[in-house]
């Protein structure tokens, strides 16, 4: 019964869309593409014949395609914000397609008596005409207008986009988080094209992997609509590679620059060059970047506890307990070296068989080497069993001002040679290989896409050399700076350090993507108004991820291994370490000599594979997500439209993890493969409106339904049991996926002389988040697993202004703002603490309550400043098992600023310097003054040049 309706349903939808294009084809087409001057393309044109009603709107590729147009001249209307309306003459034949070449002149022309000087049509006019006739709630930034700020990645460039703040990694952007919701809550895409993710426990794609000047056009859907995938719970940012132009384009970078922290050089440089055959069918654009940079950071990082035992028992036999303030039981000083080096390669390729049918393949290749040498001096309080009354003094105030600690100073570094160099390379790659065409057939559009994505990330030979000491320090109960003082040198002296563990891990995730789509769209009109469609497809795609790990530790046979004084160390030692002079690092086993040693010569050293390291972080899983989509948009009045529709998604997922038992002294006791199997479907409408209060004054709302997956690693069903510990660690295969109910209102008013000012409100009702859940058993072991929350909610609004000061007189007027700023609430309901009872106290973990980007800057006709701030605020970043141990992500701002002269019409002069105001990554635990980690990486400056040749 269900095939028969299910057949009847094609059938019947088939015989409809039949007459549609048989009526419909009794008229012409025109196909059309809109350029400057300089043959790049324009975006977010409007195209009217205004005897007809009829109207398009040109994509990102400069194109538009206008259907059912009677036989006749007719003529064009193309305005544009920011510049003179423009009209040109187009003659159409019956069921012919006609092709039209618009060139939009870039001149001074004078609107309501402002003048606008253009000599190309700039990034920010691109952005701002595309981001107006959108449907949907969308902020669009473009690569000309990142280049106005000191952005070497698209994470930097991606946070000065009102709504969105960055986790940083090394100094640099990494994980984005949309409207104060989680790097894993949102999406990436490359063209349309999810991106893989290289990161072993997590969906989150590295925004710092992909260089800035590789790609045209950033995207961010804050609204998706019912065509776009629909897992994206904050947002989903669409990163659109270069297009092959209409003529011949070169431009090349070459830069250098300096690392005030290591005062070492960074070099860059880039290139692109594209042209077009002479009969207009086939085009392309190859473009490379390269840009290594050697650099580090001074790190302090601390544990708290607010509790405190010796080895003294009461009448019940319980470890005594000394009422004492918060106190850091461990201290860390950390100096990490780092070299990064970032490689991107894209070729980008179209082939137009007539005016009906064309292809395009869209590659992008990108390799980013990590090495890192890191030296750690960890000091962990004694206490418990390992501490006796006498060992330790608290003052009258109740601080704990000394005890013993063990102390331990280890390397990390890599063999070798090679491409490790004695470090710790992290090599992480991603690929891309997009396929697709567009086609029309009478009034029958269709597009295509297949594509191939692949993240991958190995890290092959990391090393580890610690070696031990225990001696007595006083405590400085600085919970900002928090330090350790040896109370003897002697006692502390680097060389009396013991051996403790040598190990090396190898380390491999990948992820491999392929996604398939097929949209169709026609004529469509419910309310007697010209330009309505309807459109529908349906997308696939086939993910597998999958991690592969090991651990050895060995042990040395040589006497020289004793201490740390019988091997070849060197003193990190630095007195303008960034946290402060006070922090004293010392010395430690070299890197060198750490990736000198031969681990596989058998007589020196006897290894032994350590499966509790690795194994329950090994996994397997594939995803198949299948997915249907209708709808259609219309216009209802001739300043009122709406896109409506329903999405279809269903998701199945195979994973296959690991079991794995210790016995209650703590070895290694069995081992077993856990396979499992889930899946669900998801059911999302949406509605989206359009209000154009006037052709530049435009009101918004949107309802949609979003989704977000859990990490892989937390719908992996591994088990941990540690009987030593009485600990179990598990994951959860059941998990349902978080789904939001998303609300948003925005106004938009769009100056002539190119700018924006808007302001709006969203909501976001959340289902089925995921935390992880501290528990005891009914054998009271400590167990922590991935749970599904009830339910949080997100409030904001978020405002905007873009604005050239034109207004001002004489060179006043050559200056220019950026402003927006979004403020957020949230709260999260269903998270229980370690005793079970439910916590109320708590935000949506991620979302920044306050985010800011502030840009001044100055431009003539040779000269280009600007002076750029951004402002996040803290955030509940982990929940603990209690307050005491949630852990915050610090307030953050960083100030920027940038410079470019133009020494002729094709040769200009860069400089900027980054991170002004040597903003530390800053973590905290509870409270904003007990610091968990701070991490500094100084000024970053950089110079070069660059060249545009552009030949029509």
């Amino acid at each position: 019964m269900k095939q028969t309706n299910l057949l009847r349903f094609l059938f019947v939808t088939v015989f409809i869309l039949f007459n549609i294009v048989k009526t419909n084809a009794q008229n012409g087409t025109i196909q059309g593409i809109i350029t400057d001057e300089n043959g790049i393309s324009i975006p977010g044109a409007t195209i009217l014949i205004e005897e007809l009603k009829k109207g398009a709107v040109s994509d990102f590729d400069g194109k538009f395609t206008m259907l059912n147009i009677p036989e006749g001249t007719h003529k064009f209307l193309i305005e544009y914000l920011g510049y003179a309306n423009q009209e040109q003459e187009v003659t159409v034949k019956t069921s012919v397609t006609t092709a039209v070449n618009i060139i939009l002149k870039s001149k001074s022309t004078e609107l309501d008596e402002v003048e606008i000087t253009a000599y190309t049509i700039g990034g920010q006019a691109r952005a701002l005409n595309a981001q107006k006739n959108k449907q949907n709630i969308t902020n669009i930034v473009s690569t000309d207008q990142i280049g106005k700020f000191p952005d070497a990645n698209i994470g930097d460039a991606v946070k000065r986009i009102p709504g969105i703040t960055m986790q940083v990694d090394q100094g640099e952007a990494r994980n984005i988080v949309i409207r104060g919701l989680a790097p894993q809550l949102n999406s990436v895409t490359l063209n349309g094209s999810r991106i893989p993710s290289a990161e072993g426990d997590n969906r989150n794609v590295q925004m710092d992997l992909i260089p800035s000047d590789m790609i045209q056009t950033i995207e961010v859907n804050k609204a998706v609509t019912p065509d776009m995938d629909a897992d994206a719970l904050g947002g989903s940012v669409n990163l659109i590679t270069r297009t092959s132009p209409q003529g011949f384009r070169f431009s090349g970078t070459i830069g250098s620059g300096l690392n005030f922290i290591t005062d070492k050089r960074i070099i860059n440089g880039s290139f692109l060059v594209g042209d077009r055959t002479k009969d207009d069918k086939f085009g392309w654009m190859i473009s490379a970047s390269v840009n290594d940079n050697d650099f580090g950071s001074d790190n302090v990082e601390a544990e708290w506890e607010d509790e405190f035992e010796y080895n003294a028992f009461d009448d019940e036999d319980n470890l005594e307990e000394v009422a004492v303030n918060p106190y850091a039981k461990v201290t860390e000083i950390r100096k990490y070296l780092v070299q990064r080096i970032r490689r991107s390669f894209s070729a980008n390729l179209d082939y137009k068989f007539d005016d009906n049918n064309s292809i395009y393949l869209k590659t992008i290749y990108n390799w980013r080497d990590d090495r890192e040498n890191r030296f750690r001096l960890e000091q962990e309080i004694l206490d418990g069993e390992d501490i006796e009354d006498g060992d330790f003094s608290v003052d009258g105030n109740g601080n704990l001002t000394s005890f013993p600690v063990e102390a331990k100073r280890q390397t990390k570094g890599g063999i070798s040679g090679g491409r490790n160099k004695n470090a710790r390379l992290e090599d992480q790659r991603m690929q891309n290989y997009s396929f697709g065409g567009k086609h029309l057939a009478n009034n029958l559009q269709i597009d295509w896409m297949a594509s191939y994505a692949k993240a991958s990330e190995e890290r092959l030979n990391e090393r580890y050399l610690e070696y031990e000491s225990e001696y007595g320090i006083t405590y400085n109960n600085n919970s900002d700076f928090p330090l350790y003082t040896p109370l003897s040198t002697e006692n502390a002296d680097y060389n009396l350090f013991e051996f403790g563990e040598l190990t090396e891990e190898n380390q491999y995730t990948e992820e491999k993507d392929f996604n398939t789509f097929l949209n169709f769209e026609l004529p469509l009109n419910l309310f007697n108004k010209e330009n309505g469609v309807l459109k529908f497809g349906f997308r696939g795609r086939f993910k597998n991820k999958n991690r592969n790990n090991n651990f050895t530790e060995y042990s040395p046979e040589g006497a020289e291994f004793e201490f740390l004084g019988g091997i070849p160390t060197q003193n990190y030692t630095d007195s303008n370490f960034e946290p402060g002079s006070q922090y004293i690092i010392g010395d430690f086993g070299s890197a060198e000599y750490l990736g000198s040693l031969n681990l596989n010569n058998t007589s020196l050293f006897e290894g032994e594979d350590v499966p509790d390291e690795y194994l329950t972080a090994n996994f397997d899983v594939d995803e198949t997500v299948s997915a249907g989509y209708i709808m259609t948009t219309q216009n209802i009045t001739e300043n009122f439209s709406a896109l409506f529709g329903v999405r279809l998604e269903n998701t199945k997922i195979k994973s296959i993890g690991n079991e794995i038992i210790f016995d209650e002294d703590g070895d290694y006791e069995a081992t077993n493969e856990v396979k499992d199997e889930n899946s669900y479907t998801n059911i999302l409408p949406g509605l989206h409106l359009k209000y154009d209060i006037s052709k530049n004054t435009i009101l918004r709302f949107a309802w949609t339904n979003t989704i977000a997956r859990p990490n892989y690693v937390d719908l992996v069903p591994f088990k941990e049991i540690n009987n030593e510990d009485e600990e179990i660690v598990l994951g959860n295969s059941e998990l349902d996926p978080a789904t939001s109910m998303n609300f948003d209102i925005m106004a938009e008013h769009y100056f002539k002389s190119v700018g924006l000012i808007s302001g709006g409100v969203f909501y976001k009702d959340i289902k089925d988040f995921t935390y992880i859940f501290q528990y005891e058993d009914e054998n009271e072991y400590e167990v922590y697993q991935p749970f599904n929350g009830d339910d949080a909610s997100v409030l904001g609004f978020e405002v905007a202004l873009q604005r050239q000061l034109d207004f001002l007189p004489g060179f006043a007027k050559n200056f220019s703002i950026y402003l927006n700023y979004t403020h957020l609430t949230s709260d999260a309901n269903g998270i229980r603490n370690e005793d079970g009872e439910e916590r109320t106290d708590l935000d949506l973990p991620n979302t920044a309550p306050n985010m800011f980007n502030a840009s001044f800057g100055y431009a003539d006709k040779r000269i280009n400043l600007r002076l750029s701030g951004n402002y996040s605020d803290a955030y509940l970043d982990e929940i603990g098992g209690r307050p005491f141990e949630d852990r915050y992500y610090d307030k953050q701002f960083f100030l920027d600023f940038n410079a470019s002269v133009a020494l002729n019409k094709n040769l200009s002069l860069y400089a900027s310097i980054n991170n002004i105001t040597n903003q530390p990554l800053r973590y905290y635990q509870g409270v904003s003054s007990r610091t968990m980690q701070m991490e500094y990486y100084q000024k970053r400056l950089t110079f070069g040049l660059k060249y545009d040749l552009f030949k029509k």
